[in-house]
């Protein structure tokens, strides 16, 4: 099941599975304080009075890793790269712990001590996701949705349903019989009360999806549903909770209206303002050899003839144009006509070092820079070329909303679509921005934030 946390869905099972963990963690760091004890023929006696804040320290440390890693994201399989993403997460974590006992030495405790955490700590997660696993990947773990609607719209369930195993339906009820988009076999007769139907079925959601939304609802059996701890939602809200976008087939602007979210309050503002100067400062104070190495990279590649830098003028928030900065990937004379080209994959004006500094984000590395100068956010709709913008805004609907917030180094439409240079691929990250610009907050940045420290470290989307 999912609930709404700071305005994002998050999988509630996922979130009891991170608090399981949070204490399992807790108790390996006092078991392995006791084991080595134990081992050298020492008297325990009472436990130190910091033993408990390295304790919280270890399990804090050891959670973020794990997020950073993927290790609770939906879908993740039962197999060798979970045990490759566990061991990451274990190196992650005592780098962050040696900074923790550098910076507090009355935390610090032997390394004996941390050997034996380490160790409980493993046998304990993976003993844990080996019972999570067969638990929740029995049907019946699934939520149990009920539709109402033959047609169209209930047909992008139908659609969608095979491609996200968070949900389940158990059958379609008619409200119009000229909607026979779902097939007649998987049609639920509306013979009994509704309630009933939700209560033989075990039903844990409710979808309105009728096509002409004119036709006689059955409004009071809905109502009753409601009332009784049914979640009732439309079409779209269905979508935004189990696919993380906003879905633009179906988008009115009364939704937009009506929703919660599309509104960054001041202290949201804030706080969000806060995560980025302290993150954006963190980054550069840790990659500023980094930057030197691509700066010499480039400058030998090209013989130190051109740019290390590229400037170009990109559209922020509210259409503001700001100039953008990144490390030199491509050729010199990469545009040499002046027409504005989107990169594309296996892009030939590509060099090799733009090749490798694309594949690992470096090439991102200077828009530090504009985070500072409140040009950008960390988290955010990536920002285009104004000549795109342009385009794209005839072209697709609802496409100049993404810039009611700060464009940011990285997205939920990164994180969430695979690489893409259309204008279809620009429509369907565009569901994910709306998603993000909806439900923007300092939690949901958190959360970007590590999950795009799974990208880095492995790879995935970059171009």
């Amino acid at each position: 099941m999912m609930i709404r946390l700071f305005g994002h869905y998050v999988s509630k099972l996922y979130l009891l599975l991170g608090v399981a963990e949070f204490v399992i963690i807790f108790y390996s760091m006092v078991a392995g304080y006791y084991m080595r004890f134990s081992i050298a023929g020492m008297s325990v006696g009472a436990l130190p009075e910091t033993l408990s804040y390295t304790a919280m320290a270890y399990a804090g440390a050891m959670l973020i890793s794990m997020i950073s890693v993927g290790l609770y994201q939906r879908g993740l399989p039962f197999s060798a790269g979970l045990l490759v993403r566990i061991g990451l997460s274990f190196l992650i974590a005592n780098v962050v712990m040696s900074a923790v006992f550098y910076t507090f030495p009355d935390l610090a405790v032997w390394r004996g001590v941390m050997a034996f955490a380490m160790l409980f700590t493993f046998a304990g997660v993976l003993g844990l996701r080996t019972l999570f696993f067969r638990l929740t990947h029995a049907e019946q773990q699934s939520n149990t949705v009920l539709v109402l609607g033959t047609g169209r719209q209930a047909q992008m369930i139908a659609d969608l349903e095979p491609q996200q195993p968070g949900f389940r339906v158990v059958g379609f009820i008619p409200v119009n019989e000229q909607e026979t988009d779902i097939p007649a076999e998987r049609w639920l007769p509306h013979d009994r009360r509704l309630s009933d139907l939700v209560l033989d079925h075990e039903v844990d959601e409710i979808v309105i999806a009728p096509d002409d939304r004119r036709l006689r609802l059955p409004v009071d059996e809905i109502l009753d549903c409601k009332m009784s701890g049914t979640m009732v939602l439309d079409l779209l809200s269905f979508f935004e909770k189990e696919t993380s976008r906003i879905k633009l087939d179906v988008l009115q602007p009364s939704w937009i209206f009506f929703s919660d979210g599309f509104h960054l309050g001041g202290l949201a503002q804030y706080s969000k303002r806060v995560l980025d100067l302290t993150v954006a400062s963190i980054i550069f104070l840790i990659t500023w050899p980094l930057m030197l190495l691509v700066t010499l990279a480039i400058l030998i590649e090209s013989g130190g003839r051109g740019p290390v830098l590229f400037h170009q003028v990109r559209v922020g928030l509210n259409g503001k144009e700001f100039q953008v900065h990144k490390f030199r990937s491509m050729r010199t004379d990469a545009e040499a006509d002046g027409v504005a080209r989107w990169a594309t994959k296996n892009d030939t004006r590509i060099t090799r070092v733009g090749a490798m500094i694309r594949r690992t984000r470096l090439d991102e590395l200077p828009q530090v820079f504009n985070v500072l100068l409140g040009e950008m956010s960390l988290v955010g709709p990536r920002p285009e070329r104004p000549e795109f913008v342009e385009q794209l805004g005839k072209e697709i609907p609802f496409y100049n909303e993404r810039h009611r917030v700060k464009p940011g180094l990285t997205g939920w439409a990164q994180l969430s679509y695979p690489y893409g240079a259309t204008i279809e691929d620009a429509r369907h990250k565009l569901e994910f921005d709306l998603y993000y610009v909806k439900n923007a907050s300092a939690f949901l940045d958190l959360i970007i934030l590590l999950e795009t420290v799974e990208v880095v470290l492995w790879g995935k989307g970059a171009h």
